[in-house]
């Protein structure tokens, strides 16, 4: 507990807590559990953070954008790891409910679907400059670090980043999609993850899915 700080405020959003390993055209997931998007009092200061919390305190508290909340929890050790600033959460709880409202979207506050939903729904790439004006609040979006493996035979080079994905509905207005994501490889090769990628990985929803 003692590398722990107390925090207590409004939750601005909730979203899935997501890894993403990449090399070169290969891809895989790490499904962690959930992004608490958090405007709370932490420690001594006042602002916004994000909080990392497993897939069963999620389901136990369900927690939503609008609710007020509090905990203690733990800043990462790896930064480039993780989307979340804090983690290790304990003492969770819902001070506070918000009034129920029709999740009419977008965003969409709705409680957050399970980790396997998002895994069966699948992803399209998404704007980094869109997620952060419109879809940082929506349980459709994610913002997962990367971990790009360059080279096989030397698998402790490493490369690490950030990319913005959406599980919404395709028929969503605030939807773009953003540039083609590159790969770096060994030798100075290149991955480019064209469109096509994109509507295989979501080819059996249909538009308002």
């Amino acid at each position: 507990m003692a590398n722990k700080l107390a925090w207590k405020g409004w939750i601005v959003s909730v979203q899935p807590r997501i890894r993403l390993t990449r090399s070169f055209d290969e891809r895989a997931h790490t499904y962690m559990g959930y992004l608490l998007h958090i405007d709370a009092v932490i420690g001594d200061e006042e602002r916004t953070f994000l909080v990392g919390i497993g897939k069963a305190a999620y389901r136990k508290h369900e927690f939503r954008a609008g609710d007020a909340a509090s905990g203690m929890s733990e800043p990462v050790p790896n930064p480039a790891m993780e989307s979340a600033e804090f983690y290790k959460t304990s003492k969770l709880k819902v001070e506070n409910r918000r009034t129920e409202q029709a999740d009419t979207g977008p965003p969409w506050l709705a409680i957050a679907p399970e980790l396997e939903t998002y895994r069966k729904r699948g992803h399209r790439r998404l704007s980094a400059k869109t997620f952060d004006t419109k879809c940082h609040r929506c349980v459709w979006g994610c913002r997962m670090p990367v971990e790009i493996i360059v080279d096989h035979w030397k698998p402790n080079v490493k490369r690490y980043r950030f990319e913005t994905f959406c599980y919404g509905p395709k028929s969503c207005a605030f939807y773009k999609t953003g540039p083609e994501r590159k790969v770096p490889g060994r030798k100075g090769m290149t991955f480019v993850e064209e469109d096509w990628i994109d509507e295989q990985d979501t080819a059996e929803r249909g538009p308002d899915d």
